[in-house]
């Protein structure tokens, strides 16, 4: 890769990778690595991120970085955690704050003189999140904005190319958050901005053929935009010897084995329909634990590719659609001290007993980046607009164990809500949507006749990468509508609830 690169140091804090995407978005390549596993060639990094942290750096637990081959070295960039710990630990002082920092605040003051706050009004909004605030700048630190409650909000260290800010510019609520970034990438590092989807494609297709040479590869698709993705980008690159396998197990949505085997026509993919729900059902049969349904589910794909893969001669490779909040929620982010969520079903590597390597060529980017790639590649629109679906499907909105019938009542009722939605216009308004069933029966009536049936809750949010989502205030006429289709429709069921969560702190899914 030819591009200029930033390392973004991870302390845990929930937004790192909000930073690496605001630090693309602007065209410019980011990696993060941990805190403590510094990359040896840091050469090859043009300048440093910080990140924010859950940990304070009064505490005993406190983080430390070795930053000697950084600051002086490099322009660095300390949000949050980063700026307290420049503070803390370098003549200054940080303390408790009198009252949790946590929400919208304005710039009061800005020293509009600094390139850093270039095109940067006063009364700017930004995004704090902090219990411990600084007290006082650390040695040669010069004051660049405050806010109301929040005196050094932003500073600079004379004679280096090093700044902190108080307040998080990855975050949306921060309005000039990217011109900040901006700032400091392009004005101050001095980083050239060539990191687009057409780069990618290129630059992902050579290292493609230089990884996997003339070998084969199988991979497994699932008619999502992530696996589609792949596969077009693998098919540019070893063309023939790609081998497309697209898997029912049995926790698919209504008709989807049919309608995506039919998808695929056209595209010039060599894709074969391998139908195993009956192995999947069985895998999973009395299993309640969401973590175990996962890793039931993430086998027995496992043992099914690898099947197939016997059945093709040669084949050394195993292809996924994997992308970078898989991995973050899988692992900790890159190994770094970030909680881990929940597994994945195509995250972790293979067992022993198969033979095949893996390759994931969209491993390092987020679904808005993959969407652009895409695009690059002249994808179907249509296709690329797809609301995201969970690897493990079905299995993981149907709360417990799983049964075949269980399966047939959430097929028919998210049949009813996604097809609800696209023919009011909503579809595209909601970035991913679904219906969960419910351990739970309730009393109803139908007719004369009390019922004692299950309960569903609809999901609908709106997000840019998953990381983090706000619920959709979808029309009660719709809900309403949706709601008697469902409970009149699908027998089984006598109520439909909708979530109203964000994430955080619920996630997407259910399970």
């Amino acid at each position: 890769m030819q591009h200029d690169k930033v390392l973004i140091l991870d302390f845990g804090s929930q937004y790192t990778q909000l930073i690496a995407r605001r630090v693309r978005e602007l065209n410019i390549y980011s990696e993060i690595h941990p805190f403590n596993k510094i990359p040896t060639n840091i050469e090859e990094y043009k300048a440093v991120i910080l990140s924010g942290s859950p940990f304070s750096v009064r505490g005993d637990e406190a983080l430390h970085p070795d930053l000697s081959k950084i600051r002086g070295v490099k322009p660095m960039l300390a949000v949050c955690y980063g700026a307290q710990y420049l503070a803390h630990f370098s003549g200054g002082e940080v303390a408790p704050s009198n009252t949790r920092e946590y929400g919208r605040a304005n710039l009061s003051f800005i020293q509009k003189s600094e390139p850093f706050f270039a095109h940067v009004t006063d009364g700017s909004q930004v995004w704090m999140s902090h219990s411990d605030t600084i007290k006082h700048l650390p040695t040669n630190g010069v004051l660049l904005a405050s806010t109301h409650d929040v005196e050094n909000a932003a500073f600079k260290i004379e004679g280096e190319a090093t700044y902190a800010i108080q307040f998080h510019p990855e975050v949306y609520h921060s309005t000039d958050g990217k011109q900040i970034l901006e700032n400091f990438l392009v004005t101050i590092a001095d980083i050239k901005q060539d990191w687009t989807p057409d780069s990618f494609v290129e630059e992902t297709v050579d290292a493609i053929q230089e990884k996997v040479g003339n070998d084969k590869v199988v991979l497994g698709l699932s008619g999502g935009v992530d696996s589609t993705v792949a596969a077009v980008l693998l098919n540019k690159a070893i063309g023939k010897n790609l081998y497309c396998i697209f898997v029912n197990n049995g926790l698919l949505r209504k008709n989807e084995f049919e309608s995506v085997l039919n998808q695929y026509e056209g595209m010039g993919l060599n894709v074969k329909g391998v139908d195993a729900s009956d192995r999947f059902l069985a895998a999973l049969k009395g299993i309640e634990d969401p973590e175990k349904k996962r890793k039931a589910i993430g086998n027995s794909f496992i043992e099914v590719f690898d099947d197939e893969a016997h059945k093709l001669e040669d084949v050394k490779w195993l292809a996924q659609g994997t992308i970078y909040p898989d991995v973050i929620e899988s692992v900790s982010a890159t190994g770094g001290p970030s909680a881990t969520i929940k597994s994945h079903h195509n995250v972790g590597g293979l067992p022993d007993f198969m033979k095949l390597k893996i390759v994931e060529p969209l491993r390092a980017i987020f679904k808005d980046e993959v969407r652009r790639v895409g695009a690059t590649l002249g994808i179907d629109p249509e296709l690329l607009g797809r609301h995201p679906f969970p690897g493990p499907g079905l299995g993981i909105r149907i709360l417990g164990d799983i049964t075949a019938e269980k399966v047939r009542i959430l097929q028919e009722v998210d049949a009813i809500f996604i097809n609800g939605l696209k023919e009011w216009g909503l579809y595209d308004k909601v970035w991913q949507a679904g219906a969960m069933l419910l351990p739970v029966n309730s009393v109803g009536v139908m007719g004369d006749e009390r019922t004692y049936e299950k309960c569903v809750a609809l999901r609908a949010v709106e997000s840019t990468d998953g990381m983090t989502a706000d619920w959709v205030n979808l029309p009660y006429e719709f809900l309403q509508k949706t709601s008697n289709d469902i409970i009149n429709k699908v027998k089984g069921v006598n109520r439909v609830v909708y979530d109203i969560s964000s994430k955080p702190p619920a996630t997407i899914e259910w399970e």
